[in-house]
């Protein structure tokens, strides 16, 4: 089959899934190792979609045609992935209270346009056409030859702080000699590095050593360690509703059963009470929070906050994972930084911090690291045998070089200017061109969560890749499709740059508010598919 054709090229003749191991000659049935979709799960995520304004003179589409292009938009999104199981027609019928007939139209419509595949006796898969490429399902960026014609909106990561990047990299390079003639694996780290980053907690007011400091490769590297480590397969890990995007994919392709707990309206952040309530009810093994600038809402948890969070972490036996990579990100010249999450608990046995460079400095130095107990952290090492072994020395020497001469602190400031211009810029931008969008100015972070005035989020994502802007949607952030409403957009551009991404995504909008027109084609100019609510 098509789907399983171009699987098989993609991962060189072998496709690992939940479910399963596919190796060549050996698919005696797909179900063997796609991954399926609940019908609960499916209806949830229909449910979420928000119906499209019919445009002037169009009418409501068919239950059928509805149905069928709410799937088609939730494979495109990457949120049901390609060649994942459908629920049988009966099952998801009886899950959105519509007939069978309804789900058989809605899937045969699949099948002619090339999102579904289906054997007898077997059931169906979702796919894309031939010539389309596969849906990302986490957050990535464009490649560089795309961004002549596309504002990329998808990606929050800045363009690196010149001349720092570069010296950094000439300081590295001198002090490269010594390590090149050792094997080059540091498992833990460098020893100099770690110390550097040890001394700079306790510089911060939480005495560290450096037993209680892991480098990995980035922040992703460090959480895809501790989930390997503290939350197997089937796992419960509580995260913030909405959260990083890419964390969340994460998790699940590591087989965790994510809980959701909403964050409050607005910058306020964490609603306390019902984080100690889902911690004891749920018993999680892990909790992932971003405290410092949350990705993508923008607050800053108060130090009242992180103290409540940490004593109901512990009193659930919950490790509480800190992600800190926005931590130095503050933009406003009025904000007064609490103590960090771990000076609730120095030991680092319920708190496991996670820090990186990748948003401080830039994306293309993947160096991140892990601050726990030394037993923890033994425990991380162990595992990278099975893993990456380590992360790369001469990286690594960059950024020991960058903190050691305090070129990290001018390279942070110059990004802090970059990001409090471009936030300034895009905030009036979009307030011009779109003012019925709602959102909160943060005071740091690289974020603005918005809510798009009614509009399906979902839409405007795909109605911005045909006007030529690239916007994340609001459901990538949450659990079956929750956020719908909104869109997050990073500070990556500013001045004129940040004007026309404005115009652009009011074009979209003016696209989803036109409505449906007849026509199902996925190709340049093709119409948005349109909602199905049951």
């Amino acid at each position: 089959m098509v789907v399983v054709d171009r699987l098989m090229t993609l991962c060189g003749g072998e496709l690992d899934t939940s479910q399963g191991q596919f190796e060549e000659g050996g698919l005696s049935s797909m179900a063997q190792w796609t991954s399926a979709v609940g019908p609960a799960q499916l209806a949830r995520q229909l449910n979420a979609q928000q119906p499209r304004p019919a445009g002037p003179g169009t009418r409501k589409p068919p239950a059928y045609r509805a149905l069928a292009d709410g799937i088609r938009l939730l494979v495109l999104e990457g949120r049901v992935p390609v060649a994942a199981r459908l629920p049988a027609e009966r099952e998801l019928a009886l899950a959105l209270s519509v007939s069978r007939t309804t789900v058989a139209a809605a899937y045969e419509a699949l099948r002619g346009e090339g999102f579904l595949e289906s054997r007898r006796g077997a059931g169906s898969w979702t796919a894309v056409p031939a010539g389309n490429p596969l849906p990302a399902r986490g957050l990535e960026p464009l490649p560089p030859e795309s961004l002549g014609s596309m504002i990329d909106l998808g990606c929050a990561a800045l363009p690196a702080p010149e001349p720092w990047l570069t010296r950094a990299i000439q300081g590295a390079l001198e002090e490269l000699p010594p390590y090149a003639h050792t094997h080059g694996d540091y498992p833990a780290g460098l020893p100099a590095l770690r110390q550097m980053l040890a001394d700079r907690y306790t510089e911060r007011g939480i005495p560290t050593m450096p037993e209680q400091i892991m480098v990995t490769t980035g922040a992703m590297g460090a959480i895809d360690a501790i989930c390997h480590l503290f939350a197997g397969r089937g796992e419960r890990i509580a995260v913030e509703s909405p959260s990083y995007a890419n964390i969340l994919q994460l998790m699940r392709e590591a087989g965790a059963r994510l809980v959701p707990i909403a964050m409050a309206e607005g910058l306020t952040g964490w609603d306390l009470p019902r984080w100690r309530q889902v911690l004891r009810d749920a018993a999680p093994r892990l909790a992932y929070v971003v405290a410092d600038f949350h990705n993508p809402t923008g607050a800053l948890a108060d130090e009242d906050q992180r103290r409540r969070l940490v004593d109901a972490a512990r009193s659930a036996g919950t490790v509480l994972v800190v992600d800190e990579t926005m931590s130095e990100l503050y933009l406003d010249d009025d904000v007064v930084m609490p103590r960090p999450v771990c000076a609730f608990d120095p030991a680092g046995s319920t708190v496991l911090t996670v820090g990186s460079a990748s948003k401080a400095f830039w994306a293309g130095m993947r160096i991140g690291w892990v601050r726990a107990a030394p037993d923890v952290i033994r425990s991380l090492v162990a595992a990278r045998a099975y893993a990456d072994l380590g992360t790369p020395v001469l990286e690594q020497l960059g950024v020991n070089w960058l903190m050691r001469t305090g070129g990290w602190e001018q390279a942070v400031s110059i990004r802090r200017t970059q990001a409090r211009e471009n936030r300034d810029a895009l905030v009036a931008a979009v307030r011009a061109e779109l003012p019925d969008w709602e959102f909160d100015v943060p005071q740091g972070g690289l974020t603005l969560w918005v809510r798009t005035g009614g509009l399906s989020g979902s839409r405007l994502a795909e109605a911005g890749e045909r006007v030529g802007v690239r916007v994340p949607s609001g459901p990538r952030f949450g659990v079956d499709g929750a956020f719908e409403g909104y869109v997050r957009l990073p500070f990556t551009v500013g001045g004129p740059v940040a004007q026309e991404a404005a115009a652009r995504l009011a074009a979209a909008a003016h696209l989803v508010k036109s409505g449906p027109t007849p026509g199902t084609s996925t190709g340049p100019g093709a119409e948005p598919p349109r909602t199905f609510v049951a």
